[in-house]
């Protein structure tokens, strides 16, 4: 098994995009976001079940203070101390102890699963931070892409009411015609409404970062901002490392651990329980002679108990943790594909995005010349309009997809991230020393 170890990625990831805007958002994630905060709250439950287990390492002390009257019968005898004849008042003040030793290993067992399934509770906690944080930066990005987009196309609607102009003026003149004066007044109503179009998405962007910080979708707003040209480099490390540093991995890992602790608890409920009781107090008619020694009162006694036929019930429960400590193992190992394949899918696409790319500016500069060819002919009256249109959509369309590829790689960076484990520490874990300290009183 692979014990959750140092990351190579440490503390706010984020911060090599070098976006202030997005590490103020990412410094909100912590505070607010509710999924966090439930997770947080599901692990001190589990530090609580930890002291709850060990508390059975320990005898435990009771008492039942009381004070009785009685009377006997008509035919009793003399009157008995107490406020009236014939009524007796006992006073009673008795402390109970029992203790069961844990001979076979349950309380022992028990203690381990529960320290696991914390374990287990403090991995999911990282890995919803980890995901809630990847979630905001990808939305953030893909939110800057949408700003990008806007200010192409509110820079194409400029350059299409310019040719818009060009070719009213040119048709005033008796040089162009009017459908070419229809041609280009529909590209830029196009354009138009495909810069309106992008506020939509946009929204859409914003308020899904707002739920991610915890605020209302009502009361958030993100101003535009640019988008990065390039992500930063990012540390993947040894293949080996990824099995130590993962939450979700060291949560799949500490669950195996609970499943074969509780696989002895099963186990110890073939073996007869031990208990050992006393009883000592003070019971007396009065109060004032509760000190003396005829008021002392006391009893001790060991007691086994055993299951001598249960129908195989005990058999059939060792077989069902057994079961589940193997489906454990399975699911750990799936975890780990996944780690490597999610690694190695998003290795791949940066790779082949940051060669895309490169060939989509080269398209989008051939673009550029195509239309400043085009638009240099159908000003000398050599080629119609529909030229001039047909070199603009596709330049249009060429640097949309510039745009969205580059959306994409810092995608894909922000993924690669989370595949990697992020800015996690194995020391965050908590040891089970810590998980048998006090639960603090605040969210971890």
């Amino acid at each position: 098994m692979a014990h959750p170890q140092d990351a190579a990625l440490r503390g706010p990831w984020w911060e090599l995009f070098q976006d202030p805007a997005l590490n103020e958002l990412e410094a909100q994630v912590n505070l607010s976001n509710q999924n966090i905060a439930a997770a947080a709250a599901s692990l001190l439950a589990a530090r609580a079940v930890v002291l709850q287990a060990r508390a059975q390492y320990f005898p435990t002390l009771s008492t039942a203070p009381s004070v009785t009257a009685s009377r006997g019968g008509a035919g009793g005898g003399s009157a008995g101390v107490g406020t009236g004849a014939g009524v007796t008042t006992q006073y009673s003040l008795p402390f109970d102890a029992s203790w069961v030793p844990d001979l076979w290993g349950r309380v022992r067992n028990t203690v381990r699963a529960n320290v696991a399934a914390a374990q287990v509770s403090a991995a999911d906690l990282e890995n919803t931070r980890l995901t809630a944080h990847a979630e905001l930066a990808a939305d953030y990005f893909a939110l800057r892409g949408q700003d990008a987009l806007a200010q192409l196309l509110a820079a194409t609607v400029v350059a299409y009411r310019q040719a818009l102009e060009l070719t009213q003026a040119l048709y005033e003149t008796g040089i162009d015609s009017a459908e070419a004066v229809a041609q280009a007044e529909t590209q830029l109503r196009l354009a138009e409404a495909q810069a309106t179009n992008l506020g939509i998405l946009r929204a859409q962007y914003e308020h899904a970062i707002a739920m991610l910080i915890g605020r209302p979708a009502s009361s958030f707003a993100l101003g535009s901002g640019p988008l990065h040209a390039a992500p930063p480099a990012i540390p993947a490390g040894l293949p080996s490392e990824l099995l130590e540093r993962r939450p979700d991995i060291a949560a799949a890992e500490r669950a195996m651990a609970q499943a074969n602790a509780l696989i002895g608890v099963a186990q110890a409920a073939f073996y007869p329980n031990l208990t050992l009781s006393g009883t000592a107090g003070l019971a007396s008619t009065a109060l004032s002679s509760w000190f003396t020694w005829p008021a002392r009162l006391w009893a001790v006694g060991a007691s086994l108990a055993e299951t001598l036929f249960d129908a195989g019930l005990r058999k059939a429960t060792v077989q069902q943790t057994r079961a589940a400590f193997d489906q454990t193992v399975a699911t750990y190992r799936q975890a780990v594909l996944t780690a490597f394949q999610q690694v190695e899918d998003n290795l791949a696409s940066l790779r082949i995005l940051g060669q895309q790319i490169q060939q989509q500016d080269a398209a989008v500069a051939a673009a550029q010349r195509t239309l400043g060819l085009a638009a240099d002919r159908y000003k000398l009256g050599i080629d119609p309009y529909l030229n001039v249109i047909t070199a603009q959509t596709t330049l249009l369309s060429a640097q949309q997809t510039a745009v969205t590829l580059r959306v994409q790689q810092l995608t894909a960076s922000v993924q690669l991230v989370e595949a990697l484990g992020g800015g996690w520490d194995a020391r965050r874990l908590p040891s089970p020393k810590d998980l048998r300290a006090a639960v603090p009183a605040s969210r971890p």
